[in-house]
């Protein structure tokens, strides 16, 4: 079988995402009876739970029954509520906006202008406005600007993958290896006790190397499906309605649509200015798309009747995508269930004594990778592991700093492909791409990304980065 076939035959195995979701339910439940339930001992800090170093201690294991596994899955529903309803808030904010087709005519005009021949340098550009999204603004927070790639990479002529990759995977890698990440490098400074956001010069090389392969890709993947579109990932896809309806020549914007888009800009605006000063988060995001999308509806003279239709509409094409949110939510529950998180942590981190210096660092961000699939969360993940791995790394001869890198690169990278991942799950589904086939498209830039990433982590353990 040649190298080709194989590769083909392997991502075909990738199963659908709801069976893939309910497998590492079925492993989770499993895996609460073959590991010791044990525990860290924590203490609130500044109003925040932070492990004990050095605490570790078996419990009365918990083993999770049939009849958790299930129930499981409703209170993974109940605590991802805020991140499901963000889903169905930008989504009904998002029908808005195309029912007065402002996107539509936004980017087709933006196509017209740029012209076709700029098609490679529009991808490029905008993966980079993505990434800086990112590495600036946040994860969740940018919800809201995955449908717009959607229109534009349709526009293009690409798929609704391509879009995935301009916005999500963009914003992902953006996110993950942001210079001044607030929820892990912000976290693991604070906790290790050094500068806000020191040593930002090799991270920000590290987030500029992989936003520019992550453009490479995009434009890549773009060329292979304009060449041969039997190769594109996207076929079958739903498009209503984020397909352009009319040719690029034919289109402009209306005073109507240039209302509707400056409300648009305006909210997203406010929420910045919220995020940033009044420790805005996913509630208050939601209550400003829900008045973004009310306030388009009432510029375009939608009546009560047909603003009511739209909700329902936008409501249930984004369904499938908040379902998916609740479902892999339930995989956190069942890791508390079980008490195994702090087993899983605790048994990775004494694997790594023992280890030569720039295996250890290497090693120590595999392991988070590994953790991030029970621990999703990364400033949950950096209060969890880093009072461990700080001083397991230290005695290791790994500063601190060095410390905090791979715990940045692990937890930012499987971010791609991270089925427990609310944000991702959610973010996917406003492209409306199902994370099967988001797999298939990422997992080989999720390698040279990775490669990337630890040829930088030797570097850093060289030049004893601190």
């Amino acid at each position: 079988m040649s190298s080709k076939s194989f590769k083909l035959s392997f991502f075909k195995k990738i199963p659908h995402a709801i069976t893939m979701l309910f497998g590492i339910i079925i492993f989770i439940t499993f895996l609460s009876y073959m590991i010791p339930a044990g525990m860290y001992e924590r203490v609130t800090v500044n109003g925040r739970s932070t492990v004990v170093p050095n605490s570790y201690k078996v419990i009365t294991s918990t083993p999770v029954g049939l009849l958790d596994m299930f129930k499981a899955i409703p209170l993974g529903f109940k605590a991802a509520v805020e991140i499901i309803f963000i889903v169905i808030a930008s989504g009904i904010m998002f029908g808005f906006m195309d029912k007065t087709k402002a996107v539509e005519n936004a980017v087709g005009t933006l196509v017209k202008k740029l012209g076709s021949k700029n098609k490679h340098l529009i991808i490029v550009i905008m993966t980079f406005v993505y990434g800086l999204l990112g590495v600036a603004i946040g994860y969740e927070n940018n919800i809201a600007m995955v449908p717009i790639a959607a229109v534009l990479s349709l526009a293009l002529g690409g798929d609704l993958i391509l879009a995935a990759g301009i916005s999500v995977g963009a914003m992902t890698v953006g996110f993950g290896l942001s210079p001044i990440n607030a929820y892990t490098v912000g976290t693991g400074h604070k906790i290790a006790e050094l500068p806000m956001f020191s040593g930002a010069l090799l991270r920000s090389f590290l987030c500029f190397t992989a936003l520019s392969v992550m453009a490479y890709y995009n434009v890549r993947y773009f060329k292979r499906i304009n060449s041969d579109p039997s190769k594109g990932l996207g076929q079958n896809l739903d498009t209503t309605e984020l397909s352009l309806s009319k040719p690029i020549d034919e289109y402009t914007i209306s005073k109507k649509n240039w209302l509707v888009i400056l409300i648009f800009i305006t909210g997203l605006l406010v929420i910045l200015y919220g995020v940033f000063n009044l420790n805005w988060y996913i509630n208050e995001l939601s209550a400003i798309f829900l008045m973004i999308a009310l306030l388009c509806g009432l510029v375009s003279n939608m009546g009560a009747t047909k603003m009511s239709e739209t909700v329902l509409k936008s409501v249930s094409i984004v369904a499938p995508g908040a379902f998916l949110v609740g479902f892999a939510t339930s995989i956190k529950v069942l890791m508390e269930m079980g008490n195994i998180g702090d087993t899983i942590s605790y048994q990775l981190s004494t694997l790594l004594e023992g280890l030569p210096l720039h295996a250890s660092a290497v090693c120590m961000s595999v392991s988070q990778s590994v953790i991030n699939f029970f621990i999703p969360s990364g400033s949950g993940q950096a209060l969890a592991t880093l009072p461990v791995m700080l001083p397991l790394g230290e005695s290791l001869g790994l500063t601190r700093q060095v410390s905090i890198l791979a715990f940045q690169i692990g937890d930012g990278l499987s971010n791609l492909i991270n089925p427990t991942l609310g944000g991702l799950i959610a973010m996917l589904s406003m492209c409306r791409v199902p994370i099967d086939r988001w797999i298939r498209f990422i997992f080989p830039v999720l390698l040279i990304l990775t490669g990337i990433a630890f040829i930088t982590l030797i570097i850093a353990v060289a030049i004893n980065y601190s």
